[in-house]
């Protein structure tokens, strides 16, 4: 579901909004203030602001230059009780989506709000593609010795030349569209499209305008007919990552593709008939989902014909120093540092750590150690602080300690980054405020 922030200092304006906004099928958040606001978007993920020129703490049109580069992917509307020119035409410099009058124009914002979201969900679907672009897994490329993970590249490699659909099982993190990948790229359909698609970065009915296509006026936006992924993957793959999370409204949907290849576009009359390999993936355990009545079981079913579980990192370590180096050798090159040693202690801090988000976590973690380091190897001083401080004594320290210790490090990143905070927060793994935070709480001074 798409998320609405809406910003108004006067609170019957606020709720008379937010019913609106509501019933068209969007999540509202709301606040009075600018601050309050800046907290949301640093906690919650809002796809379109709207926000009112005049409140208490600041000005609406100086908002959108302020946060505009912290949150690039949010569309912000300007609301005021009394427009002027040379206002609206600061706030289209400043990087507002658009500048209204409250009032005179409340019949406009509800088409302008959709309009609005329609641009953000392009820029998610111009990401995605571009994600894509250029990443042709093999099985070569799947890293590990383990048993675990042996036994999985194995079962997969049997299921690739077959037409069979997979479920791929397995945490967060664990590479399961790399997997879906090499799948694909030992098949017939090598030479053929590969899609891929996260069933949770959209809301019901834009989930199933990219899975299905629609027609021009199927609805409000639509104002040509789309090819949706199932289209544009026919006689390849189609990978659709988070299935569980695919509202059970269009399961019954995919099933009838599964079932009869065949499939109908939103607003459309007649079916569309291909020829596509689907590989579904999730963290959830579906069987439960199915006993909830979150899952359709026969939907289950048609997907389960031949699951492979990916092992989390931590159920295969052993293959931690051979990632570990994949990745400095990869981000080392691509960063022109010189990078050849990878100190006993740094690999050792690795091993025990428990690894909750998995692969991705252990590449974000590396890619961080190659950008902040100078030299020509990797110590325990390269890593984070919570990996730092791993299997130490934390009790024998004081809370100055500690403190120096965080301020030092945000302060090299800060040095490496030029003092752009965005790119700080982001290679220190914190929300932009919790820097902005720091940087005031221990005094640090960071250039422009």
């Amino acid at each position: 579901m798409n998320n609405v922030l809406l910003i108004d200092d006067e609170e019957k304006i606020r709720s008379l909004l937010k019913r609106i906004i509501t019933l068209e099928g969007y999540t509202v958040f709301e606040a009075e203030t600018l601050k309050i606001a800046k907290n949301i978007l640093d906690r919650e993920s809002i796809d379109v602001v709207l926000c009112d020129v005049k409140l208490p703490d600041g000005n609406g049109v100086d908002f959108v230059k302020n946060i505009k580069p912290f949150y690039p992917s949010a569309e912000i509307i300007l609301l005021t009780a009394y427009g002027n020119i040379p206002d609206g035409v600061q706030a289209m410099k400043n990087g507002a989506f658009d500048y209204i009058i409250k009032g005179d124009d409340n019949d406009k914002i509800i088409p302008l709000l959709n309009r609005a979201i329609e641009k953000v969900q392009l820029q998610k679907r111009i990401q995605q593609l571009e994600h894509q672009v250029g990443k042709q897994f093999r099985f070569e490329d799947i890293l590990g010795e383990s048993p675990l993970i042996q036994e999985a590249i194995n079962l997969a490699k049997k299921v690739a030349p077959t037409d069979a659909t997979v479920l791929l099982l397995g945490e967060t993190g664990t590479g399961k569209e790399v997997f879906a990948q090499a799948i694909h790229n030992a098949s017939k359909r090598m030479h053929n499209a590969f899609m891929a698609l996260n069933c949770s970065a959209f809301t019901k009915e834009l989930l199933e305008s990219e899975i299905f296509g629609h027609k021009a006026g199927a609805f409000t936006g639509a104002t040509k007919d789309k090819k949706g992924l199932i289209e544009e993957a026919n006689n390849g793959t189609l990978f659709l990552d988070e299935i569980g999370e695919m509202p059970v409204e269009l399961q019954s949907k995919l099933l009838r593709v599964l079932e009869t290849n065949e499939f109908i576009k939103v607003g459309d009359t007649k079916s569309t008939k291909v020829n596509v390999r689907f590989i579904a993936a999730t963290n959830r355990d579906l069987q439960v989902d199915v006993n909830e009545g979150k899952f359709r079981e026969d939907l289950f079913y048609r997907l389960n014909v031949f699951s492979i579980t990916l092992p989390a990192l931590r159920e295969r370590k052993k293959d931690i120093p051979i990632l570990a180096k994949y990745f400095v050798e990869f981000f080392a090159n691509k960063l022109n540092k010189k990078i050849q040693i990878i100190t006993k202690d740094f690999l050792e801090r690795l091993q025990n750590h428990n690894w909750k988000g998995n692969i991705r976590e252990l590449k974000n973690i590396i890619e961080r150690a190659c950008i902040l380091e100078n030299s020509d190897q990797l110590t325990i001083s390269s890593l984070p602080l919570e990996l730092q401080t791993l299997n130490l004594k934390l009790q024998t320290l004081s809370a100055f300690d500690l403190a120096s210790v965080e301020k030092l490090h945000i302060q090299r990143v800060l040095n490496h980054t030029k003092g752009n905070k965005t790119e700080a927060a982001r290679l220190l793994n914190i929300g932009l405020t919790t820097l902005y935070r720091k940087i005031e709480e221990y005094k640090i001074i960071s250039q422009s």
